[in-house]
C-alpha cells in the first residue's frame, strides 16, 4: 500500500535533511557560530527551573540544550529533528555532556508531548534557525502552541527578511541559503511585527533586519497564524 502524499513528502523532506547534515553534521557548531547569531540572546529568555520542561524542534547537534542542561541539569529537556543524521551527533554530543536529553526522530507539524511517551505539555519550546528550513513552518507554529501549556512560551530566533542590509549582499546571502535549503521567511517577519502591536508577545529585530528574536504565548502563535 503507497503512503499519502503528505506522509511521503515529509519522508522526502528528512532524507533531504539527512544528506544536507551527513558530512556537515561534523563542523556544524564551528561554522554556524559566525552567522546564526540570536541563539544565545534567545536561551537567555528560556525560563528554567527543576521541573522545567523544554522542547528544541529542530534541535540540530543539540548545542542549544546542552547549554540549557549546563544552566540547569535538574530541567527536563528533549529535542527533535528530521534528520537521522543530526540526531546521530546529537546523541554523541549529549552523551559527552554528561546530561540527560531525550531525543527523536519526527517532524514539526507532528511534535507533541505523546512523541516521548508524556501526558503533560511542555512549559517551552525553541525554534533556533529551524523555520526557515520547515516546508510547513505554520504547521509547525501551530503544532508547537498546541504542544506547550497556556502559561508557557515559545522561543524563536531566525532570519529576518534583510531588507535592511545592501542589496546585492542580501541576494548574494539568499542565494548562499538556498543551498542549505534554507528560506527566511519575509512573510512570518511581517505579520509578527504587527502581532507584537497587540501584546502576548515579544518581538526584537536584529541590526539590517538579519534575524529575529522572538518570545510569545501559545494563544499569541494561534492569532499570529490566524492574521
Amino acid at each position: 500500500m503507497k503512503g499519502s502524499p503528505a506522509g511521503e513528502h515529509r519522508a522526502g523532506h528528512g532524507a533531504l535533511m539527512d544528506s544536507v547534515y551527513r558530512r556537515q553534521r561534523y563542523i556544524y557548531d564551528f561554522t554556524r557560530k559566525y552567522y546564526l547569531l540570536g541563539r544565545d540572546h534567545m536561551l537567555g529568555q528560556v525560563r528554567l527551573g527543576p521541573d522545567t520542561r523544554v522542547i528544541e524542534i529542530g534541535c540540530g547537534t543539540a548545542r542549544n540544550l546542552i547549554l540549557l542542561g549546563r544552566k540547569n541539569p535538574a530541567a527536563s529537556l528533549y529535542g527533535v529533528d528530521a534528520s537521522e543524521a543530526m540526531l546521530q551527533t546529537a546523541s554523541q554530543s549529549v552523551a559527552r555532556s554528561g546530561l540527560q536529553v531525550f531525543l527523536a526522530r519526527g517532524f514539526a507539524e507532528h511534535v507533541s508531548p505523546g512523541l516521548f511517551g508524556l501526558r503533560e505539555k511542555f512549559d517551552a519550546a525553541i525554534f533556533s534557525y529551524s523555520l526557515s528550513m520547515i516546508p510547513d513552518w505554520r504547521g509547525a507554529l501551530l503544532a508547537s502552541a498546541n504542544a506547550v501549556k497556556d502559561e508557557g512560551a515559545i522561543h524563536i530566533v531566525d532570519f529576518g527578511d534583510l531588507k535592511s542590509l545592501w542589496g546585492p549582499f542580501a541576494r548574494g546571502l539568499r542565494a548562499w541559503l538556498r543551498w542549505f535549503h534554507v528560506s527566511p521567511r519575509d512573510e512570518l517577519l511581517s505579520v509578527l511585527e504587527r502581532a507584537s502591536r497587540s501584546g502576548g508577545c515579544s518581538l526584537q529585530i536584529l541590526p539590517f533586519r538579519y534575524a529575529f528574536i522572538l518570545k510569545a504565548s501559545p494563544a499569541a502563535i494561534r492569532a499570529i497564524l490566524a492574521c
